[in-house]
């Protein structure tokens, strides 16, 4: 399978502002890139990458006074499984796990693990260490949130989600994590592309996608609390503790997001659609295929 992802996204700065982004396909994807464009920025800035502590690539950049605008686009090998499942798989106990996945035990900005401890262990706590552990986390978590884009609001914890019961995928994401940690299984926020791949397509206007993984006997699987189902066709762009590590963009000041796009779809399904549908052709004619 084939798919076709990347973004175009600019930003207002009433002065020059230094930016960084993570917004580039995780290495762990890279042998599977077809085909892409390099990121294209207008107007032309210098740019360059590292690699953060998570492993993720992060791209630097001075946004000049005015603005920059980002593109990226490219095809993508697919396997078109749905998520890795394990039913019945152990949990490790916590003198069993590898030492780089005792951070992801631990509270964080998002994952107050000390204020949801307590309810964690009365509503999970009965229930025997296996894969059906998380699962029970995450089936709660997508009764207990109602999804909605009106929802959001960047400063929400997850505990200030259990009490509002309302979110976004980035909300599911952290309680289900703050949940898992207090249960003593590691956890990790991600976030990526999402299609809609082989689920009805959502009339919403495509956006990136948030979830999570969790270590269960001695491997890294995928969780979704907001859908709650095994899904095709994730591409991660980056992993952290929870979404302060792992922010689409960021800028050090004044910034106004004035244009986003984001698209993720099945190279197949639209044969006839042209490079880059819709995106500003000052940017196009830049493409490197």
């Amino acid at each position: 399978m084939l798919i076709r992802l990347g973004y175009e996204i600019a930003i207002e700065c009433p002065r020059p502002t230094p930016v960084f982004s993570l917004l580039e396909i995780h290495r762990d994807r890279e042998h599977d890139i077809v085909r892409q464009t390099r990121v294209l920025a207008s107007p032309k800035v210098p740019m360059r990458v590292y690699v953060d502590r998570y492993g993720n690539y992060c791209r630097r950049l001075v946004a000049p006074e005015g603005g920059v605008r980002l593109l990226y686009d490219a095809v993508v090998e697919d396997t078109g499984r749905t998520d890795r499942a394990k039913p019945g798989a152990p949990l490790a106990p916590v003198e069993e796990l590898p030492d780089d996945a005792i951070v992801y035990l631990l509270g964080s900005r998002y994952c107050e693990t000390d204020h949801l401890s307590q309810l964690a262990w009365n509503l999970f706590g009965h229930l025997p260490r296996t894969w059906e552990m998380v699962q029970a986390i995450v089936d709660y978590v997508h009764e207990r949130l109602s999804f909605g884009y009106g929802y959001a609001r960047c400063t929400r914890t997850a505990a200030q989600a259990h009490e509002e019961r309302v979110g976004v995928c980035r909300d599911f994401a952290h309680l289900a994590i703050a949940f898992c940690r207090c249960m003593n299984i590691p956890a990790r926020y991600v976030n990526g592309y999402l299609g809609d791949i082989g689920v009805p397509q959502d009339p919403a206007p495509m956006d990136f996608s948030a979830w999570f993984e969790a270590y269960v006997d001695g491997e890294w699987f995928t969780f979704d609390a907001r859908h709650n189902q095994r899904r095709i066709g994730r591409v991660v762009i980056a992993r952290g503790r929870d979404a302060t590590d792992v922010p689409l963009l960021h800028s050090f000041g004044d910034h106004r997001l004035s244009f986003f796009k984001v698209w993720t779809y099945e190279q197949e399904a639209y044969p006839d659609a042209p490079p880059m549908h819709g995106i500003d052709r000052t940017l196009t004619a830049q493409v490197l295929a």
